[in-house]
């Protein structure tokens, strides 16, 4: 499954980078990718556990930076 999400108050294209490649290497995600100038989260993973991947990355971004939310 594929998604999109807006984000919320990210500031920095450094924190887009490092939460980008944290969300990658959850187990399960195929594909992620932060625009940091569209303020854009696009992710593609396992349907199955895509709930869980999801709940996984939003606290990936508050570790990151903790005024980044993901409007899920």
């Amino acid at each position: 499954m594929k998604k999109v999400y807006k984000l919320e108050d990210l500031d920095c294209a450094n924190c887009a980078a490092k939460m980008e490649r944290a969300i990658a290497k959850i187990d399960g995600v195929t594909y992620a990718s932060i625009s940091f100038m569209s303020q854009k989260l696009t992710i593609e993973a396992d349907d199955a556990r895509f709930d869980a991947i999801m709940k996984e990355a939003v606290k990936i971004c508050k570790k990151v930076e903790p005024d980044c939310r993901i409007i899920l």
